[in-house]
């Protein structure tokens, strides 16, 4: 397990301390803690949606969309970077695909995109979708990628190295098997892969804030992104991220991430029997990876069972989660590559969970 950071072992010791004052809400607690990590310059911004049983339960932003100006966060305008939230998206617009019999999960990924160069084993779109196609991840400067490759273009970056592994037979995780996802949904529906998403997720669920980032787009509630530096914060360096756009290339606010969320406890885009395949963790030699197709499923530190993701990308963080026990979606967006408050990060979450006083570990 990686070592807590010193500011988040002194906010848990805080937390118990709070943990123990019974007159104190959830609410109380959460913002002490979160409005600490502003002050000490944990992170640059922060927006927070939770829904719980259909309702807000709690909404709001911490800190700078943009220091420079002092811009504040808006959970329902302020852009961020989903990162590795946009598994979920992409996921979303996969099932729906297949419900309308355009694709489908267990044929060969070569049937949908025949000129991807041939490897010793073939495989299919579920074993892309659950990270067990044997697919390699990043390499060097790879995750920070500014060329401005379409979909199909970015193919030059892996496709000529092997399998690392018979698939099927063992899982890792990375963003390279979702560019192939939506490429193949490109090839199979005939549409640009935003189009899709757009069309079949997005508007149907009012999501009118989640979009492809687009470089050089400078609009107003487009945070600005950073990295987290000895000496404060400096602009994260210039990626171009729409070629990974199903895997980790959406800007979207926390209030639409939260939509999405509801949508999967309400039933109301998709027929459970498509949704609990992509909800359903994968198992590798008789051991879950706690992953089904697109979404984490696992449960958190006070074993309520949940599916989501969370991302990590160049200047931006995401906690995308929902836990069906408890009826509650949780989105948090930081505009700050990894900040380093995971750790604190889940102990908010069990307190609105109504979980158990966390303690430092």
């Amino acid at each position: 397990m990686k070592p807590l950071s010193k500011f988040v072992r002194d906010l848990l010791a805080r937390f118990r301390i709070l943990g123990e004052d019974n007159s104190l809400t959830a609410r109380v607690k959460a913002e002490t803690l979160l409005n600490h990590s502003v002050r000490e310059q944990q992170i640059p911004g922060m927006a927070i949606s939770v829904l719980k049983n259909g309702k807000t339960f709690y909404q709001k932003g911490f800190g700078y969309a943009r220091i420079e100006n002092q811009q504040g966060v808006d959970p329902e305008s302020t852009l961020f970077r989903a990162a590795s939230a946009s598994k979920p998206i992409a996921a979303t617009a996969l099932a729906r695909m297949t419900e309308e019999g355009i694709i489908d999960l267990d044929a060969p990924f070569h049937e949908y995109v025949p000129y991807f160069p041939r490897k010793e084993y073939d495989f299919t779109i579920r074993q892309l979708a659950s990270h067990t196609a044997g697919i390699r991840g990043y390499r060097a400067k790879e995750y920070a990628q500014n060329r401005p490759y379409s979909i199909k273009e970015s193919l030059v970056v892996f496709q000529d190295d092997p399998l690392l592994f018979r698939p099927g037979t063992a899982y890792l995780y990375n963003s390279f098997d979702w560019v192939m996802v939506s490429l193949a949904m490109q090839e199979a529906s005939g549409l640009p892969f935003e189009t899709y998403v757009k069309n079949k997720v997005l508007q149907p669920l009012g999501m009118r804030n989640t979009k492809p980032e687009l470089p050089g787009n400078e609009e107003k509630d487009i945070a600005c992104f950073y990295t987290k530096w000895k000496t404060g914060f400096k602009k994260a360096v210039e990626v171009d991220n729409r070629y990974k756009l199903a895997g980790g290339g959406y800007l979207t606010t926390s209030a639409d991430l939260t939509r999405l969320g509801q949508s999967y406890l309400e039933h109301t885009l998709l027929d459970p029997l498509i949704s609990s395949q992509f909800l359903t963790p994968r198992v590798v030699d008789g051991k879950s990876t706690h992953y089904g197709l697109g979404w984490e499923v696992s449960t958190n530190m006070d074993r309520h069972p949940y599916y989501g993701h969370t991302g990590n990308s160049v200047g931006g963080y995401s906690n995308f989660y929902i836990y069906p026990d408890k009826e509650m979606v949780v989105a948090i967006l930081i505009n700050c590559t990894d900040p380093d408050i995971q750790h604190l990060l889940d102990n908010i979450i069990s307190i609105w969970l109504g979980g158990r006083s966390p303690a430092v570990l």
